[in-house]
């Protein structure tokens, strides 16, 4: 049992250092002022998801003033 689990902790030692960190050339990315806003400095995939999130944001909210108008003016029956 104790075997197994030494091998398992350096299989998970093994597979974690060949990550390399990237945070420093994030950092340095980030920080460096071009004037391209924060949001959109990742690159496509950065501006892809602000794309998306907005027209999900002025979907929503269409759909629900259309629903509070819906509501205001109510049915009549006949």
């Amino acid at each position: 049992m104790l075997r197994n689990l030494m091998a398992l902790r350096q299989i998970t030692q093994r597979t974690i250092r060949q990550f390399e960190n990237k945070v420093p050339e994030k950092q340095k990315l980030f920080q460096e002022d071009n004037g391209i806003p924060t949001h959109r400095k990742g690159g496509v995939s950065d501006a892809l998801l602000y794309r998306a999130t907005m027209i999900l944001t002025v979907g929503r909210t269409a759909y629900v003033i259309y629903q509070l108008v819906m509501a205001s003016f109510p049915k009549k029956q006949d």
